[in-house]
Parts: structure tokens; C-alpha cells; sequence
């Protein structure tokens, strides 16, 4: 079995930064996309940034320019960089990845459990 286990959200003021970070552990073969998405009240989740196992990177536009996604292969771990935060950031971001537990397995995707982000003035 494979968790995901998010930290980093919390309250912050227009214009400020926060670093979310998510670790998977676990029964891990190997790692391919690791990403973050979003979902605000009475909306639909959002992709907000994905990453390769190579360090390809896949933005949303709202937030290009203002969040940077990373990861370290060997930590089984992907950050999320926010900076420039705007009240229409308010959600719950959620890690994921895509896991195989085994040489032979197919890649299962795996959800965090989610960290709430409240950008307010």
C-alpha cells in the first residue's frame, strides 16, 4: 500500500508564499507523474502543476509564472513553490501520483488526503 502524506498549507495574505510538500511511502517500485491539483468550494478539482519522472513540467495558466513544482526522484517527494498568492487560490490541494508497487504491476494512481490553502486579505 502507498500513502501520500501532504504538509505546508495554512493561512496566508495576498501577495504571500507558501511551500506545500507531499512524500509518498510505502510499497514503492517506482514513481512516474507526480502532480498537485486544487478544489475550491463548490468546484470541480483542477490540475495546478505536473512533473515527470525526467523533471518535464505541465502548468495550469492560472498559475504560471507564480508556482513552481519540484521533486526529488530518490525522496519519492514533490514540492509545490507558491508565491504571488491570490485570494482565488483558496482550496484544498491535493498531491498525486502514479505508483507501481511491483516490476510487473501497472501504475495505480494514489490522492493525498489534501492540505487546505485560504488565501484572505
Amino acid at each position: 500500500q502507498v500513502q501520500l502524506l501532504e504538509s505546508g498549507g495554512g493561512l496566508v495574505q495576498p501577495g504571500g508564499s507558501l511551500r506545500l510538500s507531499c512524500a509518498a511511502s510505502g510499497s514503492i517500485f517506482s514513481i512516474n507523474d507526480m502532480g498537485w491539483y486544487r478544489q475550491a468550494p463548490g468546484k470541480q478539482r483542477e490540475r495546478v502543476a505536473v512533473i515527470t519522472r525526467e523533471g518535464a513540467i505541465m502548468n495550469s495558466h492560472s498559475v504560471a509564472g507564480r508556482f513552481t513544482i519540484s521533486r526529488d526522484n530518490a525522496k519519492n517527494t514533490v514540492w509545490l513553490q507558491m508565491n504571488s498568492l491570490k485570494p482565488e487560490d483558496t482550496a484544498a490541494y491535493y498531491c498525486n501520483a502514479e505508483v507501481r508497487t511491483g516490476y510487473l504491476d501497472r501504475y495505480q494512481e494514489v490522492w493525498g488526503q489534501g492540505t487546505l490553502v485560504t488565501v484572505f486579505s
